[in-house]
């Protein structure tokens, strides 16, 4: 960046928060919101409410309420954040972008170990961050990504069923509204793909890991919606390579799990590997093998009423072997579902980005509105520099479709 980018990022963030204003009551409230996001775009070791106050010279409890207690609408704001980015950065509906896949969302978790038992939703679980159990908690999110943009949409707390939503007096010492229980976290995910739609967002695919492609009722949801997907599978999913001829409890006509249909089933019985070659922004090319043939997934004890894409993915280099299912139509391109299919290395880009440069996961407190707003505030950051980096680029949306093209490519640009 030259000098003069540089000295042109402090109005640029001035207009932008400026979008913002109808989300608050007062000049006043409305004022810590520059002071809060400054903090978070600065160069700070950490980025809570602590240290962003006093490098700003704010009064530490003044900045706390501003998150906790002051009056102003993040719900409102994230809604204006998905319409922002609909209306700026993605293709009007029905455009065919050239050699692209459009416009494809991500759903995926994130969490945060934290130490003591205070912050809502905490608990030991499963913790992506330290890659064990830990005490931590999940969050998840929503994104997505056209051409070289990308952008966080959304994002939801999981509160724990046992150590949470049975205990409403934890729940209220924290601030956790009544109304927010436990939910699954694919049942999260489809809350949040719906609220994005609604504020005008299209996608033209969705993709996820296996965890929420191994839940009937996600996928399924996202049918009902008329979503395509393509997402990563459990080995053990089952399906059946044809349809039966009668229900059964015999061995022929029961479902069998996708990776022995992909061995020995009739559809994929003797079909050769197909190399595929996927250009990556800054790695080398990925080469994958692939073979595909159309399947019957298993809902309740039962083939469906259609078929859908399985797609059976092998690294020659390192052995790793993925499995794939998608509803697109089965004269889709192999190639094409395999791009969005790969594109899900970039929410991982999003997450560390988020985590490293805006302090994602620095939050500080007991509150859950002021865990909420915390994420809501490194969200608003995160689509500055995203729009940032694309007109210093130079680029429109909607341009490269690599699969792991970055739309946060270098580090988050620091305002004054």
């Amino acid at each position: 960046m030259t000098v003069e980018q540089v000295a042109a990022l402090g109005p640029a963030f001035t207009d932008y928060l400026r979008c913002f204003r109808p989300c608050f009551l007062t000049n006043n409230t409305f004022g810590h919101l520059g002071t809060y996001c400054r903090g978070l775009l600065s160069d700070l070791a950490r980025k809570s409410v602590e240290p962003i106050a006093l490098a700003a010279g704010c009064a530490v409890r003044t900045l706390q309420e501003f998150l906790t207690h002051h009056v102003w609408d993040d719900e409102r704001m994230r809604d204006e954040l998905q319409r922002r980015v609909a209306r700026d950065h993605l293709p009007a509906p029905g455009t065919r972008l050239a050699g692209g896949v459009g416009t494809v969302g991500w759903v995926d978790e994130t969490s945060v170990a934290k130490k003591g038992d205070k912050t809502p939703g905490v608990q030991r679980q499963y913790c992506g961050a330290s890659g064990k159990i830990d005490n931590c908690i999940v969050t998840v999110h929503l994104a997505c990504r056209c051409g070289d943009f990308m952008a966080m949409l959304d994002q939801d707390l999981f509160l724990p069923e046992q150590t949470w939503d049975a205990d409403r007096g934890r729940c209220r010492a924290a601030h956790v509204p009544d109304g927010v229980t436990y939910r699954s976290k694919w049942q999260i995910a489809l809350e949040q793909v719906r609220r994005a739609m609604g504020n005008g967002v299209r996608f033209d695919w969705l993709t996820f890991d296996e965890w929420y492609g191994g839940k009937p009722g996600f996928l399924s949801g996202l049918e009902e919606l008329g979503l395509l997907y393509v997402c990563e599978v459990p080995a053990n999913l089952p399906c059946y390579p044809s349809f039966p001829k009668y229900k059964s409890l015999q061995r022929p006509f029961a479902s069998k799990r996708v990776d022995k249909a992909a061995v020995w089933s009739k559809p994929f019985k003797g079909k050769p590997w197909t190399t595929v070659k996927l250009a990556r922004k800054t790695l080398a090319d990925q080469v994958w093998e692939v073979r595909a043939a159309q399947v019957y997934l298993a809902r309740n004890g039962r083939p469906t009423g259609r078929t859908y894409w399985l797609i059976v993915a092998r690294n020659p280099g390192t052995g790793e072997v993925k499995y794939f299912v998608s509803n697109a139509p089965p004269r889709t391109a192999l190639r094409t579902l395999l791009k969005v299919a790969f594109t899900r290395a970039g929410v991982e880009h999003v997450f560390r980005v988020a985590k490293t440069e805006v302090g994602f996961g620095h939050f500080e407190g007991r509150s859950y509105r002021g865990l909420m707003r915390h994420m809501t505030l490194c969200q608003l950051v995160l689509l500055f520099a995203a729009e940032q980096t694309d007109r210093l680029r130079g680029e429109k949306p909607g341009g490269d479709d690599r699969a792991d093209g970055a739309g946060v490519e270098h580090a988050v640009p620091r305002v004054a």
